[in-house]
């Protein structure tokens, strides 16, 4: 059904695109269709042999290798409106869309935009979370395994947005269902998304972002405020840093108590010595004493400090990722190898994937 799925959106894209161009005038401009994918794959190794030691998404694996994604995205765009339909089959996929079963799984975006003015454009469907410094594309990270910022915080958006530029600066402001959800489990439960953005130049940009609603499940408010700034220091070395705050407030007896929250803050460098080489370095600080994320169901919360380095090796059309991370917990959150309880934990992983 997921491969029926991609060749109808493909094929419908593909009439359109003929349609369209059967149909010249002059003062239109021609339409645009393309269409793009990826594979990536990977191998995880835990040194204490433990799969309950990977608390972040997309990597739960020890040993043998893993499919990560097949991507296919098609894009199309006809004079002011343009359409996405972003398909995924894999472990990332089907992590992504946890709240999905079937064929929506697959989805990872399809949404409709519609360039109003110059200044403005409204965009409808299900899309990527605006939040954070990381993505769920292997391809536009720099790490293969990803931040606790990422895997806690919103990963997908169902609803209505607009987008507004004035200037150097650029305003987000819409309203979605409860964080991943594209299905409405509670019609009267909605979320508000707002971004704000703004290059000081062509290498240094810095984004503030916002998600807050109510979980569908209990109801309890949900916050979150994030910052993404970025640096091209020069053609060999750039940097990046996200901070943000998730604030939840749970619902008894009718009331909302006092608010408590978690928290994370990462700087990303990366290098560039060679033109088929580059390495990145993540440090990443993500406190939840609190245990608000899911990050553990035992008695520990605390506070992680989590190492990750990374190589970027090009080899043709492919790219090979050899990560090592190292992590240390205040609490002992981890196993060793005897399954005892461990406040380290250490990883290596071998990954690789090929755009096309």
């Amino acid at each position: 059904m997921i491969r029926n799925l991609s060749v109808t959106v493909f094929l419908c894209a593909i009439s359109i695109c003929s349609f369209s161009q059967d149909k010249t005038d002059p003062n239109k401009k021609p339409s645009s269709f393309t269409f793009t994918g990826y594979v990536d794959g990977y191998f995880r190794y835990d040194f204490s042999k433990d799969i309950t030691n990977n608390k972040t998404s997309f990597t739960n694996s020890t040993g043998g290798l893993q499919l990560g994604m097949l991507s296919e995205k098609i894009d199309f765009t006809k004079n002011k409106l343009s359409v996405t339909a972003d398909i995924g089959i894999g472990r990332r996929a089907k992590d992504f869309a946890y709240n999905d079963k079937g064929i929506l799984s697959s989805v990872k975006q399809l949404y409709a935009s519609y360039q109003v003015t110059d200044w403005m454009k409204l965009t409808a469907g299900t899309w990527a979370t605006h939040v954070g410094y990381e993505v769920v594309d292997p391809y536009v990270n720099r790490n293969y395994s990803m931040s606790y910022m990422f895997s806690y915080g919103p990963f997908l958006h169902s609803g209505l947005k607009s987008e507004f530029t004035f200037g150097k600066s650029g305003f987000m402001l819409g309203i979605s269902n409860p964080t991943d959800y594209r299905k409405v489990p509670a019609a009267n439960k909605k979320s508000l998304l707002m971004q704000y953005s703004y290059p000081f130049n062509d290498n240094v940009k810095l984004f503030l972002n916002y998600v807050g609603g109510q979980r569908p499940t209990d109801g309890a408010k949900i916050r979150q405020f994030d910052i993404v700034f970025t640096d091209k220091l020069n053609d060999e070395i750039n940097i990046g840093f996200n901070g943000t705050i998730n604030s939840t407030s749970l619902k008894k007896n009718g009331s909302y108590g006092s608010a408590a929250s978690w928290s994370g803050a990462a700087l990303y460098l990366n290098i560039d010595p060679w033109e088929k080489v580059g390495f990145t370095q993540r440090f990443e600080a993500f406190s939840d004493k609190n245990q608000l994320s899911g990050l553990s169901t035992s008695s520990y919360g605390g506070t992680i400090l989590a190492n990750t380095i990374s190589a970027n090796i090009k080899v043709g059309p492919m790219v090979i990722v050899p990560e090592y991370r190292i992590e240390n917990c205040s609490n002992k959150l981890f196993h060793d190898k005897i399954g005892a309880e461990s406040n380290f934990e250490s990883s290596l992983i071998l990954a690789a994937y090929i755009k096309f």
